[in-house]
Parts: C-alpha cells; structure tokens; sequence
C-alpha cells in the first residue's frame, strides 16, 4: 500500500545533521529578541528559525537562552544549529546589527507601521520581537529602520510571539527566494 505522508523514520533520515547543516547556506535573516518571558517561546523560535534558515538569533535582556534542558525540550536541538548571541542590553545589540549595515524591521503595530504584505525588502534583513505581553520597548523600537505588521481579521490583535517570528521568518525567506535569489 502507498502512504501519502512520509514516515518519521524517512524524515529523519533525510535530515541533515548538525555537521551537514554548517555547509547549508543561511539566508540573510536575523531575528533580534527582546524581553521574551516563555522558555517555550525561545525553543519554538528557533525551531522556526532552523526550518526558514536564519543567519542568527540575536537574544537580549531577560529572554531565557541555552544550554537549558526547558528550551531544549521545544527547540530539540534546533539551538544547537541556528548561530546565537547573548547581548544582556537590546539597544546595544541593535546598535551592534545596524554596524553591519543591516536595516532593523520593527513586527509590532504602530502608528506607522505597514502591512507585511505591501513592503519590498532589501537583504541582509533582521526583524525585533518582543514582550509577549508589552512587546518591543520604546526605546528599541525607536531604532528600527522600517515598521510592520502582520494583518489581523479576527478578534484577536496579535499572534503568540514565536507563531509571529515563524510567519515573518518564512514570509521573508518567500521573498527572498522569489525576488532576490530568482532575479
């Protein structure tokens, strides 16, 4: 009998492994966190952040960050394969990326901000996230070169932060991989 999905057995065998994904080129996607209180959270980003094939996780101020046994029990060893900093202090960190020529994209909804979905982007690209309750501070969010937000159409007005990084992660490499890497 043919099965329609594949086995966990076949996908993991399929999979790189740590070594291999070293070789595996990165798209020019970072993700700079603020402030993230859920353990979980952190593991479920860089699960997200290993599949869309981020270049870095930058983390600051009190987001938990490994070796923790709890985020690794979400991440399953995606923090293992996903480059990370710690920089105790965001607006250092953002300071630090903006260095390198790399735009900051603020994901939070401001009085300014535009729909993800009407932007163009230029790579190398990173985008902050925040608080899951506060979101991103003042302070870093006067930092960021571009303001965007994903649309919400239901009673809800925003997403759990670590389902938002996998949607702007996977919109971004979408966008990359059908207009930077296409053209």
């Amino acid at each position: 009998m043919h099965r329609i999905k594949r086995c966990n057995d076949k996908l993991k065998a399929d999979r790189p492994t740590l070594q291999e994904v070293k070789f595996i080129p990165r798209l020019p996607i970072s993700i700079l966190l603020e402030n993230i209180r859920s353990v979980h959270n952190v593991g479920s980003i860089f699960r997200s952040a290993d599949g869309f094939g981020a270049e870095k996780i930058y983390i600051t101020g009190y987001t938990p960050y490994p070796p923790r046994e709890d985020l690794h029990k979400t991440a399953l060893g995606a923090e293992d394969a996903v480059p990370w900093e710690y920089i105790e202090n965001p607006i250092e960190a953002a300071k630090t990326i903006k260095k390198q020529n790399i735009p900051l994209v603020l994901i939070e909804q401001t009085n300014d901000s535009q729909s993800i979905y009407d932007m163009d982007f230029q790579f190398p690209i990173c985008f902050i996230v925040g608080n899951e309750v506060s979101g991103v501070s003042e302070d870093l969010s006067k930092l960021a070169d571009f303001q965007i937000e994903l649309p919400m159409r239901g009673i809800k007005q925003s997403l759990n932060v670590s389902v938002a990084v996998g949607v702007v992660g996977y919109e971004f490499c979408r966008y990359y991989n059908q207009n930077i890497l296409s053209s």
